[in-house]
Order: C-alpha cells, then sequence, then structure tokens
C-alpha cells in the first residue's frame, strides 16, 4: 500500500511540473507534438530513475565521508554524466528524435525537476535502509511519469489549439500559458488524495 501511495503521489499529487512548478522549460519548449513530447518524456523518465539510484550511492558516501554539504554540486554532476549518456545513445540510435529534441535534451541537466527529486529523495525517504533505495528508484520513476503524463497533455493540447479559431491576442504562447494554468489547476484537485 506504501508503494502505490508513492507512485499516486509522484505521478499526480506531487507532479513537478504542474504541482510544483519545477521543470517548466521543456516543459512549454519540447511540448508543441506529441512525438517530441513523448521522446522527451522517456529521456526525462530514465534520467530521473537512474540519477534516484547514483543520489542514494551518492548521498551514502557524503554522509561516509563526512562531506554532505557537497550535495547538491555531485548530484547534479550525476545528473549531467546521466544526460550526456541519453545525448549520445539518441544521436546514435534515433537521430530524429535527437534532432526534434534540439536544445532541451542537453537542458535536462539544468532542469530543475530533475535535481528536485533527488534532493526530494534524500529528505524524504533518507539513505539508511535498503528499502530506502527502492523508494528513490520509484519515486525517480514515477515522477519522471508525472512529468511525461504533463508534457503528452500539454502537447495534445497545443496540436489542437493550432486548429482551433483562438483571438489574435491569445494565439501561440499565451494561449500555452492559459492552458497549463488550467491543467495545474486540474491537477491541484488531486491533492486531497495522499495526506
Amino acid at each position: 500500500m506504501e508503494f502505490l501511495l508513492l507512485i499516486i503521489s509522484a505521478i499526480f499529487v506531487n507532479n513537478f511540473v504542474l504541482s510544483q512548478f519545477l521543470g517548466i522549460c521543456p516543459f512549454l519548449g519540447v511540448s508543441r507534438k506529441t512525438d517530441t513530447a513523448l521522446g522527451m518524456g522517456f529521456a526525462v523518465i530514465f534520467v530521473m530513475g537512474i540519477a534516484s539510484v547514483f543520489a542514494w550511492l551518492v548521498q551514502k558516501a557524503l554522509v561516509a565521508l563526512n562531506v554532505e554539504y557537497l550535495q547538491t554540486i555531485t548530484f547534479i554532476l550525476v545528473i549531467a554524466a546521466l544526460v550526456q549518456l541519453v545525448e549520445m545513445v539518441l544521436k546514435r540510435f534515433m537521430p530524429s528524435l535527437y534532432s526534434a529534441l534540439g536544445v532541451y535534451l542537453p537542458l535536462i541537466t539544468t532542469n530543475c525537476a530533475v535535481l528536485g527529486v533527488a534532493i526530494l529523495n534524500v529528505n524524504t525517504y533518507g539513505t539508511e535502509t535498503a528499502m530506502s533505495l527502492l523508494q528513490f528508484f520509484l519515486n525517480g520513476i514515477f515522477s519522471g511519469m508525472g512529468f511525461t503524463l504533463a508534457i503528452l497533455l500539454l502537447a495534445g493540447i497545443r496540436e489542437k489549439l493550432e486548429y482551433a479559431d483562438i483571438p489574435k491576442p491569445f494565439k501561440g504562447f499565451p494561449i500555452t500559458l492559459i492552458s497549463a494554468c488550467l491543467m495545474s489547476m486540474a491537477f491541484v484537485a488531486f491533492s486531497g488524495m495522499v495526506g
């Protein structure tokens, strides 16, 4: 039951984009088409999941060495290395997705949602038990799925809005912001699901 609550909380209640407002840059920048949004979502899921595991290992090492103050810097280095790995794999095996994601792919390194999940995991679950490693991993994966859900929903809305009759002052980015705002308000309704 605890893991089910963690999953629901990560995807809906504490959605990094729509509830905590982290990771807005790729959320708004890559959500023009659903296929590129899905590609970015999978990249973020991978980086968040693996970064969560490495954050657990790094935090244990930092505590053992009594240098916990280096936490943020080491987490950023781990995330940067993982993003470079994702970038190389996409460039090699999926060049069209690599070019469609453009500058937003390397920006996963500075995506505050990825760093946020690593720091949130340490602050919430600690690193004392092996069970916390599983919690780190699940929270990372399902937080990435929450990001993917949010970006796919916005991409679908933006694709439909291209053919909608929208007043001239609202065309483009203004209607995107209004749509993201309405989505965020809808996700606030999930806050009562998990205490």
